[in-house]
């Protein structure tokens, strides 16, 4: 095989895996040589805080990754990972090694742009060329398009078009293997293993006892778990107290499992009848449908509402607002669903999803605080945080967003809780002070009887907190508050 270039360079971001590794794949088709390379990014690394379960588990997921790479390609070789600000060190890396191309993967998020913008001028300085691929979805940016050519903006027109569009050839996957000979030793210089946490000014987290396992081996447990639970996703998904999920969100967030892997299982076992596999390829088609709306309209990576006009909500941010925020992140509100699902969230970095929607509609619209507030905190908390995602699904609880719910639809904390945790189980995980009560009145504490209430040795105001807001009275003041887009939309 012919090759375009003499030495190439792969610099992995969100990719880290080397089976079915877009990026990888095109440098080792293309390249008589190729190295492969990570940065520990400054640029993000400095605003985290120094106990962030994510840089664990991306260091786990590279010593693995080095591991495959010297198995796939031989003694010498492996990943070569520096630690800096990733615009400067990756063109002065393959300036170094004689790349005269790098390769990566797409990545849309606005941060992201920019410095590849920036990575793009630097390289062509030195005379490399810059070659990006899509990796992280089935369809991206313009694949996927109304029959008028605009962007879609609704979910389900967008997945019906999405179903009709995939087939064999994008759920394939990359024959990476294929090519691996093209796999380069490490210069010397370069052969060092990867650093440990304290050299990146960071501690172990809890990542190992919560039982999350790293690399391209971790994601690929969870998958074969999952497939034996697939079935009945659609009936157990819902419900936080119960094994529904696949858990796999964290490994897509960062490329330890292939998102060609996971749609081509869904949709394999969609066409042979299972409902389970045919909801949850919709749950991976929801995570495409993200990426283009963040592509395609570019004001929601900026702190804007899709639909502009809810930017005229006027939010809670004096005082009041800010304790209101303070004690949802806290997980004391009272509501012990909601209350539940925060301290799981600070506890593992991980909110099942239903609970995700429940405690985002609780702070929008029962405590009247800024949708962007919370979004901010999931993308401190959540291990799987994903820009594209996490803004979506708050501005879909805002009733700001695409296809989002009616702004009148509000989640009433108690009937979720007694729907979705009806013996309390998930609720007695994470607010053992009320482990005591009855199924029918751990819901609602303050609404149990005092004999009750004293037999569970919970004093209201005391071992957990009375409701911080009344909830009918708070639905009538965020009709209220909404009202400003209704009259505006007349």
């Amino acid at each position: 095989m012919e090759t375009a270039f003499s030495c190439g360079l792969v610099w992995l971001r969100r990719d880290l895996r080397v089976h079915d590794n877009a990026a990888l794949y095109h440098a080792l088709k293309n390249c008589r040589q190729v190295h492969v390379a990570f940065v520990f990014d400054t640029a993000i690394l400095d605003a985290l805080p120094r106990a962030d379960r994510r840089v664990e588990f991306i260091r786990e997921s590279l010593v693995e990754l080095d591991q495959r790479l010297a198995e796939l390609g031989g003694e010498g070789r492996g990943l070569i990972v520096g630690h800096g600000v990733a615009e400067h060190d990756i063109p002065r890396l393959a300036h170094q090694l004689g790349a005269l191309a790098v390769f990566a993967s797409h990545d849309d998020e606005p941060l992201a742009q920019q410095r590849d913008a920036k990575v793009r001028g630097h390289l062509a300085d030195h005379g490399i060329a810059f070659h990006t691929c899509k990796d992280h979805v089935i369809f991206e940016r313009q694949e996927v398009m109304t029959q008028s050519g605009t962007a879609f903006s609704v979910f389900t027109p967008y997945k019906n078009a999405w179903l009709r569009k995939v087939n064999d050839f994008y759920l394939k996957a990359y024959p990476v293997e294929r090519y691996a000979a093209h796999l380069a030793p490490r210069p010397e210089a370069q052969c060092q293993p990867v650093p440990r946490l304290s050299d990146l000014d960071f501690e172990v987290t809890n990542l190992k006892d919560l039982h999350i396992p790293a690399g391209e081996s971790g994601g690929q447990s969870l998958l074969s778990d999952f497939l034996h639970r697939i079935d009945a996703y659609g009936q157990r998904r819902d419900f936080p107290a119960v094994k529904g999920p696949s858990y796999l969100s964290v490994h897509l967030r960062f490329g330890t499992v292939s998102i060609r892997q996971l749609a081509r299982e869904a949709h394999a076992r969609m066409i042979a009848g299972s409902e389970g596999a045919a909801v949850w390829l919709s749950e991976l088609i929801w995570r495409d449908f993200y990426v283009q709306v963040l592509a395609n309209f570019t004001h929601v990576g900026k702190g804007e509402s899709f639909k502009r006009e809810y930017d005229t909500i006027h939010w809670d941010h004096g005082p009041h607002g800010h304790k209101l925020f303070e004690a949802w992140c806290e997980g004391r509100t009272g509501y012990p669903l909601v209350d539940a699902a925060m301290r799981q969230l600070n506890q593992t970095g991980y909110m099942h999803n239903r609970l995700r929607m429940v405690v985002a509609s609780f702070l929008c619209k029962d405590l009247g605080v800024d949708w962007r507030w919370g979004e901010k905190y999931f993308a401190q908390q959540l291990n799987d945080f994903d820009l594209s995602a996490n803004n979506g699904g708050w501005q879909w609880a805002s009733s700001s967003g695409c296809d989002a719910q009616p702004y009148f639809r509000i989640f009433n904390p108690v009937s979720q809780s007694e729907k979705f945790d009806a013996e309390g189980k998930f609720i007695r995980r994470y607010v053992p002070e009320l482990s005591g009560l009855s199924a029918k009145a751990i819901h609602a504490p303050w609404l149990a009887g005092e004999l009750e209430l004293q037999a569970a040795a919970v004093e209201l105001g005391k071992t957990y907190p009375r409701p911080i807001v009344d909830h009918a009275e708070a639905r009538e003041k965020t009709l209220d508050r909404y009202a400003v887009v209704k009259k505006k939309a007349a």
